[in-house]
């Protein structure tokens, strides 16, 4: 029978040199954990017990004092207070346009010239004219008036002689020396004399200064004179100028083109003043008064900004767009602004130097009896009642309540009045 075969035994063996140290290390770095841990989070209990007692964070706004400004905006756009139509005085062929749309130019300057063919040739038949008419009034001085002078002087001689010879027939015949038949003769020359002499007379005074030859003929030469300047004044409408500076806007003609006087050719934007003309909502007419200063932008140079002055506020009420014309004049124009360039207009309607100022978004109940905020005081969201002047976008006025430096909520905040907070200025 087999005997049964003893267990083998375990001998104990000695531990590892230096393990008892690493264990103790283990567990002391273990209690340390624990204790940081448990450090952290009493911490963290008590800073949030802070925070909790303290109140949340909050953005609060200061209450300032500053002007505040009400203003009506609108847009609209630039152009000059007229614009000059130019056109032909006369009916004529386009001989050439010397000019571009959008061209600066100077009073005086050339435009467009027409064919002066046959105005040239109106000229120089009337200097024709003038020159005859001149040779006519010469003609009367130097010819025709000394030589009636000279017969005159003639015609007087011969009335001497036939008085004298009047008088001797007389005498004789009285006497009876004479004979009837010489007395007639006598008497038919001395008639003959006188005729003459009178005709003589008129033929000087009308070749005198006032007479009828020396007035039509000087009337003749007026007439030519004015048909000459007619014909010149003609000849100058073949070049159309400048009437003064300023930009061409508009070109509707070329070369080749037949033009009638008084069609529009060209379009002048005259150099100098520059109105903004702008629609502004006929609710906001009450607001508006002539002298009323504003700021203007060009949508293209929308950071460049330059002042206004409202001149003009139109007396009817466009009622397809319930809205009222006006115009502002810009005394000092920058040089980018272009004819019907759109742009931006602040109209200051309202101005209050020195103002106590909060944003509009600060107020609660602002369209009733009692408006009031939630100012800052000791730490609490505290209800302080307000009186409310002027609104400007989103800015108010603070007539009563408030005073310069205090910090308020906004609505949207959601504090409660008498609520710890902790105020974050913004």
């Amino acid at each position: 029978m087999d005997q049964p075969v003893p267990a083998a035994k375990t001998v104990p063996r000695d531990p590892p040199k230096g393990a008892g140290r690493r264990d103790l290390a283990a567990a002391l770095w273990r209690r340390k954990w624990r204790i940081a841990v448990l450090v952290l989070v009493l911490s963290g209990a008590g800073w949030g017990l802070l925070r909790w007692r303290a109140g949340p964070e909050v953005v609060v706004y200061p209450v300032v004092k500053a002007e505040l400004v009400r203003a009506v905006v609108a847009t609209g756009h630039v152009e000059t207070p007229y614009r000059v139509s130019i056109g032909s005085q006369i009916t004529g062929t386009v001989k050439e346009v010397l000019v571009e749309e959008g061209q600066a130019v100077r009073q005086g300057q050339p435009l467009i010239a027409l064919d002066g063919t046959e105005l040239d040739s109106a000229v120089v038949q009337a200097e024709g004219a003038v020159a005859q008419a001149d040779a006519r009034m010469r003609q009367l001085r130097e010819l025709s008036r000394p030589a009636a002078e000279e017969a005159q002087k003639q015609a007087r001689a011969n009335l001497d002689n036939a008085r004298t010879a009047f008088d001797r027939a007389d005498k004789l015949a009285k006497s009876g020396a004479g004979t009837q038949a010489a007395l007639d003769e006598a008497t038919r020359a001395l008639n003959v004399a006188l005729t003459l002499s009178r005709t003589a007379e008129l033929q000087v005074y009308t070749t005198s200064p006032g007479g009828s030859d020396y007035v039509i003929a000087e009337t003749q030469l007026s007439q030519a004179k004015a048909n000459l300047a007619t014909a010149h004044a003609r000849l100058g409408y073949a070049t159309i100028t400048a009437p003064r500076d300023g930009v061409l806007i508009t070109r509707s003609v070329e070369r080749g083109t037949v033009v009638q006087a008084g069609k529009t050719l060209l379009v002048l934007a005259p150099a100098g003043a520059i109105q903004l003309v702008v629609q502004i909502d006929e609710k906001n007419l009450r607001l508006l008064q002539p002298g009323q200063d504003a700021i203007a932008s060009a949508d293209a140079y929308p950071d460049q900004r330059f002042p206004a002055r409202l001149t003009y506020i139109n007396p009817s009420v466009d009622i397809t767009r319930a809205s009222v014309e006006v115009k502002l004049t810009v005394p000092d124009p920058p040089a980018y602004l272009r004819q019907d360039m759109t742009v931006s207009v602040d109209i200051a309607v309202d101005r209050r130097p020195d103002a106590v100022v909060v944003p509009a978004r600060t107020v609660h109940a602002p369209a009733s009896a009692a408006p009031f905020v939630l100012v800052v005081r000791e730490g609490r969201a505290r209800e302080q009642k307000v009186r409310l002047g002027l609104w400007a976008g989103d800015q108010v006025q603070v007539l009563e309540g408030l005073t310069p430096g205090e910090e308020v909520l906004p609505v949207a905040s959601g504090v409660r009045a008498g609520q710890r907070i902790r105020p974050v200025l913004r």
